[in-house]
């Protein structure tokens, strides 16, 4: 089985945890020769150069989750990380100063520039970052693909202090705590970028295409503004089938709360479903999970009710399950 993930951050991370299981347990009880691959599309917005090294912290996060190497409790970075370097790059006052490198984190993002600086693309260099992660199990292969080879960046138009400013997405949540109004999402370069390698060939091959739990806006937005990736999903030949980022009424973690309304998008899990739209009109969606407290009347796409709290490995897979199931129709 072919599965295609959109994801990007904690929650698109966590949720391919249990996809994985879920295949991996399936691989144990087929036969000998049963093969399953896991192709993740992951959003590059979010990327930007500190220190004069290239971060890329959607696909990090996914890549040291998949590999075992995450802090769990922060849910990003480097698990048993040390901070000796950022604390002399504060001594010397470098700036920025409200983005923290781990010791062990730059070891990645040297191994990027140096890489890109080369000239190799990010699709490759992502390959080979991830061959020392090793982020398959037992009959199941995954691949991660960057969404674009080109530069793409998400920045935020903003009141900063009643002054009109546009600043980097990580600026705006990391630096000001998401709090400055949104005026606008800008995801800088995109009209000149195309999909990366193997992403519009992972949709027309699928047997099943997931939107993972993550921000609609900042993180599978991204994704879908790339030229020519909203039109392959919609001619894929599998079923497109979403999870909902919004559990209860309210946001798990992150900042979709304060992204959506930017779009006019209200705060539910049938806002986010509408504002993806069924596929049977002009959107992407064949099917929707929502919380099992939560409804949505979205005409044109199946939803269903399943617990979406990611509390253990367990609940997590019986949610990517419900997932591929509703792919299957």
């Amino acid at each position: 089985m072919r599965v295609v993930v959109l994801a990007g951050g904690v929650g698109g991370a966590r949720f391919l945890l249990g996809v994985r299981d879920v295949l991996r347990d399936d691989a144990a009880q087929g036969d000998s020769t049963s093969r399953h691959q896991i192709q993740v599309i992951v959003n590059t917005g979010d990327d930007l150069t500190v220190h004069g090294l290239r971060v890329c912290p959607d696909l990090d996060t996914v890549m040291y989750t998949l590999g075992d190497g995450i802090d769990t409790e922060r849910g990003w970075g480097r698990r048993e990380e040390s901070w000796q370097a950022k604390e002399e790059l504060a001594a010397y006052g470098a700036q920025p100063s409200w983005f923290g490198l781990g010791d062990r984190d730059i070891a990645t993002h040297l191994i990027r520039t140096r890489m890109l600086d080369a000239g190799f693309p990010l699709s490759e260099v992502t390959a080979a970052l991830c061959e020392r992660w090793q982020l398959g199990a037992s009959g199941t292969r995954v691949q991660l693909l960057p969404m674009s080879d080109q530069r793409v960046e998400t920045h935020v138009v903003c009141q900063i202090e009643g002054v009109r400013r546009v600043v980097h997405f990580q600026a705006w949540w990391i630096a000001h705590h998401a709090q400055p109004p949104v005026e606008e999402f800008v995801f800088v370069g995109v009209d000149d970028a195309s999909p990366g390698p193997g992403v519009l060939e992972s949709l027309s091959a699928a047997d099943a295409v997931l939107l993972a739990p993550s921000n609609p806006v900042v993180s599978i937005g991204p994704i879908l503004a790339v030229p020519g990736v909203r039109a392959a999903l919609r001619e894929s030949p599998a079923r497109v089938v979403g999870v909902s980022p919004i559990v209860d009424g309210a946001v798990v973690r992150g900042m979709a709360d304060k992204c959506l309304p930017t779009l006019g998008v209200p705060v539910s899990a049938e806002g986010v479903a509408r504002h993806y739209g069924p596929r049977k009109s002009v959107g992407i969606l064949d099917g929707w999970l929502v919380h099992e407290t939560d409804t949505a009347d979205v005409p044109g796409v199946e939803v269903r009710m399943v617990p979406l709290l990611m509390r253990s490995p367990e609940a997590t897979a019986a949610m990517a399950r419900a997932a591929l199931d509703l792919c299957r129709g």
